[in-house]
């Protein structure tokens, strides 16, 4: 423990430049007196630390005082740095002070440049946990059990040996093999009611069963056009990529984009009310219209 307060100091001074020894026993908490000693201690050792007396004094390491770090480039430092930093928000355990050690030793700061929250707006605190709970299954390859909503209308219980963690288009995913259907399958964390964490723990598999794409779980996809009026273009670039979208020359925007057809799409497509014209396919268009229709009539006063 000694010794690993020593190292701590000295990342720290090479962090913060120079601080108090009140701040040094705060920081450690230990007794001024022991930081002190410390200080004697790192010196004596040939760490080219001092102290320094008056209002702005502290303790101080020599300016050029740096460990070895001439294995990376400034770049490559900075691509750590990056990464730590978007693990740190993801509330990994040490994250934050391997961080500020790395950041010393590289003698850069690590601007707070990312912030990542997992939940949906008024709803933090049940999604932010429910990540958390899964990351934490992965991690330590717990069995989980959930009830799931699917895109077919099915609330279903199902026991997960949860894989991996998959960010894309803007949701989460959780990749797992469900022991009912003997199979690995992608599930939307947002569609996850529930879950318990089960005090059963399985065997990871060969990693190279879960690394494949998001896309390829079981629904069908086909190309389906869609017109929206040139007032709807935020709208549509919070969707759909560029690539997908063509201007018209009133303003007005055609997309063409594979889609899943399943009550999800229809959704999806009723969300956008009279400012959505469905192209193709045809029978889209009236299967929308249809169920436009029943909400007509089951709302109407």
């Amino acid at each position: 423990m000694h010794e690993s307060r020593l190292f701590k100091i000295v990342y720290y001074l090479l962090y913060k430049g120079y601080a108090t020894a009140s701040e040094l026993s705060e920081e450690f908490e230990v007794s001024v007196r022991t930081i002190y000693r410390d200080v004697d201690t790192l010196s004596g050792e040939g760490i080219p630390i001092y102290t320094e007396a008056g209002r702005n004094g502290g303790i101080r390491l020599m300016n050029d005082f740096v460990l070895d770090k001439t294995l990376l480039s400034d770049e490559e430092k900075q691509e750590i740095l990056a990464a730590l930093q978007s693990i740190n928000n993801t509330q990994n355990i040490n994250s934050s002070q391997t961080l500020q050690k790395l950041s010393a030793i590289f003698q850069l700061n690590s601007e707070n440049w990312l912030e990542v929250d997992f939940s949906r707006w008024g709803n933090k605190q049940f999604d932010n946990e429910k990540f958390e709970l899964l990351k934490s299954a992965v991690i330590k390859c717990r069995n989980v059990k959930i009830h799931y909503a699917s895109s077919y209308e099915i609330i279903s219980e199902r026991t997960l040996q949860p894989l991996k963690l998959v960010y894309k288009a803007k949701e989460w995913y959780l990749k797992a093999f469900c022991t009912e259907k003997r199979d690995i399958r992608t599930f939307k964390l947002n569609r996850i009611l529930d879950l318990e964490i089960l005090n059963e723990n399985f065997e990871k598999p060969d990693f190279t069963m879960c690394l494949g794409p998001i896309d390829s779980f079981e629904r069908e996809y086909n190309q389906v056009t869609l017109g929206f009026p040139r007032e709807m273009a935020y709208r549509v670039y919070d969707e759909f990529d560029k690539t997908q979208v063509k201007h018209q020359d009133n303003g007005d925007l055609i997309v063409s984009a594979e889609m899943p057809e399943d009550g999800w799409l229809i959704g999806f497509l009723l969300s956008f009310g009279t400012q959505v014209d469905i192209i193709s396919p045809d029978y889209l268009r009236e299967i929308v219209a249809e169920q436009a229709k029943l909400i007509y009539e089951k709302n109407k006063t």
